[in-house]
C-alpha cells in the first residue's frame, strides 16, 4: 500500500506540474508521466500538485458529441460535459502513481474549492481553498488535480477557456506563494520549451533558456501558443517562476522569470510571432466630430469585437479610422458600424475591408535601450519586397501587418535580421 512520507504534514515546499493533453493521450503516456513524477519525488523532498488536461482530443470529441445531441447546447451543460475529460485523466494518473508505490489521490475543482466567476466556458479563478489541498496532502505525496475547470459559489461547474489548465496550475502555485509557501510551477507538453519563433515555420529557431514575464505576455497576446496569457499574468502578479519543458525528454526547458540573470545580456529582440486570421477595416469620410469615434468604439465593444492596430488620419476636414479585428468578426463589425451610423443620421461614409491579413510582431525588453529597431524591421522586410499594411508599437514590441501569404516569409526575415536562429 502506498504511504506518504513521515513528518510532512506541514506544507513548506510545493512543486506544481501541469501535463497537457498530448502528455496523457494514451495509457502508456499516462504511465510515463507517473514514472516522471516518481523520479521527481525521489530527487526532491516536497509535495506535488499535478494538474492534468483531458486526454488527447477528448474535449473536441465531447464538443462534437454535444452537437450531435443539440445544435445549440446551453453553456452550463457544456461545462458539465467538458469537465468530465479532465476527471478521467486525473483518476487514471492517480491509479498509475499508486501502482508505482506513490501515495496519490485525484481531486476535482469542487473537492478542492477552486472558486470561479459564473461565466460559463470562460470563467476566471477567484479563489482556491488551500486548506482542502493541505488536507489531501496529509496522507498523500501527490494530489492530481483536474485542470481547466472550477466551480461557482452556487456549486455549478465552469470551464476556464483556452489554456485553462495552464491557468489552473499557476493559480495553485500562486495561492501557495501568497500564503508563504515556496512553490514552483512546471508546464510540460510536447514542446521542449519556448522558442524565438515557431520552429515548425522557421528552421533553426532557437530555444530560449530564459524569458521575462513581460516578453512572454507580449508574445502570448500576439499569437504565440506555448503559454496562455492569463497564466503568465497570474505568475507575474504573484512572482511564480514558470518552467516550460517537454514531457517526452529530459532536455532543458525555458524559465519565465521577472528579470533575466545578471550574466545574461538582454537581446534587442527575443522573439517573433504571427497572429493570423486578421481583417483590416477602414471607415472613411467621417465628420471631425468628437463624439463619432468614441461612438463607433462603443458600438463595436457592445457587439463583442476586440479591436487592434487602431489609427486615425485627417484629410480635408474628414477623418479616416483604420483598425484590425478577427476575420470571423467581419459581419459583426459591418453591422455594428452601419447601425451606429444610421442611428445617428450620418451619411457619406464608407466601410472598406481588406484581408485576411497577418500581424507579425517582434518582441524584446532590449528595445527599451536600443535605437534603430524600427529601421531594421522595415529594411529586413523591404529586402524581400514585403509590403507593410499597418504598424503599431509599444515599449517592447513592433507589430506590422502583412498579407497572409507573406507572413511566414516576414517572420523568417525578422528572425534572420535579429539573429534568432541557430547559425
Amino acid at each position: 500500500m502506498p504511504v506518504a512520507n513521515e513528518g510532512q504534514d506541514e506544507l513548506s515546499l510545493l512543486v506544481v506540474q501541469k501535463y497537457g493533453g498530448s502528455s496523457v493521450a494514451a495509457p502508456e503516456k499516462i504511465k510515463n508521466v507517473a514514472s516522471r513524477i516518481k523520479r521527481r519525488l525521489e530527487a526532491e523532498n516536497s509535495k506535488m500538485a499535478v494538474v492534468v488536461s483531458a486526454m488527447g482530443k477528448t474535449t473536441d470529441g465531447l464538443i462534437a458529441l454535444a452537437k450531435e445531441v443539440s445544435p445549440a447546447p446551453p453553456a452550463r451543460e457544456m461545462d458539465m460535459l467538458l469537465a468530465t475529460g479532465e476527471q478521467v485523466s486525473a483518476a487514471l494518473l492517480a491509479m498509475a502513481l499508486r501502482d508505482l508505490g506513490v501515495s496519490a489521490i485525484s481531486r476535482n475543482a469542487f473537492q478542492l474549492g477552486i472558486e470561479t466567476s459564473e461565466t460559463h466556458s470562460d470563467a476566471r479563478i477567484q479563489d482556491i481553498d488551500l486548506s482542502l489541498l493541505r488536507r489531501s496532502f496529509r496522507d498523500n505525496n501527490v494530489v492530481v488535480i483536474t485542470g481547466f475547470q472550477g466551480v461557482t459559489p452556487e456549486g455549478d461547474l465552469t470551464t476556464l477557456g483556452r489554456g485553462g489548465s495552464d491557468t489552473s496550475a499557476v493559480a495553485v502555485a500562486a495561492k501557495a506563494v501568497s500564503t508563504g509557501i515556496d512553490a514552483v510551477c512546471e508546464i510540460y507538453s510536447d514542446v521542449p520549451g519556448i522558442f524565438t519563433c515557431d520552429p515548425n515555420k522557421v528552421p533553426g529557431a532557437r530555444k530560449l533558456d530564459y524569458i521575462t514575464y513581460e516578453e512572454m505576455l507580449e508574445l502570448a497576446s500576439l499569437g504565440a501558443k506555448v503559454l496562455h496569457m492569463r497564466s503568465v499574468e497570474l505568475a507575474r502578479k504573484y512572482g511564480v517562476t514558470l518552467y516550460c519543458a517537454s514531457t517526452f525528454s529530459e532536455e532543458r526547458g525555458t524559465y519565465v522569470v521577472k528579470k533575466l540573470p545578471e550574466w545574461l545580456e538582454s537581446p534587442v529582440v527575443t522573439g517573433v510571432t504571427a497572429a493570423r486570421n486578421q481583417m483590416k477595416f477602414v471607415v472613411k469620410r467621417l465628420p471631425e466630430d468628437g463624439d463619432v469615434l468614441p461612438g463607433i468604439f462603443h458600438a463595436l465593444a457592445l457587439a463583442g469585437v476586440n479591436l487592434d492596430m487602431i489609427s486615425t488620419a485627417n484629410d480635408g476636414g474628414m477623418s479616416f479610422l483604420t483598425f484590425t479585428a478577427l476575420d470571423g468578426d467581419a459581419q459583426t463589425v459591418t453591422r455594428a458600424v452601419s447601425d451606429y451610423m444610421n442611428d445617428n443620421g450620418l451619411t457619406g461614409w464608407a466601410l472598406e475591408t481588406g484581408g485576411p491579413v497577418t500581424k507579425v510582431s517582434a518582441v524584446g525588453d532590449g528595445m527599451n535601450a536600443a535605437t534603430g529597431v524600427a529601421g531594421r524591421v522595415f529594411s529586413a522586410l523591404r529586402s524581400r519586397r514585403i509590403s507593410v499594411m499597418g504598424i503599431s508599437t509599444s515599449d517592447i514590441n513592433i507589430s506590422i501587418l502583412v498579407e497572409n501569404e507573406r507572413a511566414d516569409e516576414a517572420v523568417a526575415a525578422l528572425a534572420e535580421e535579429f539573429e534568432l536562429t541557430e547559425r
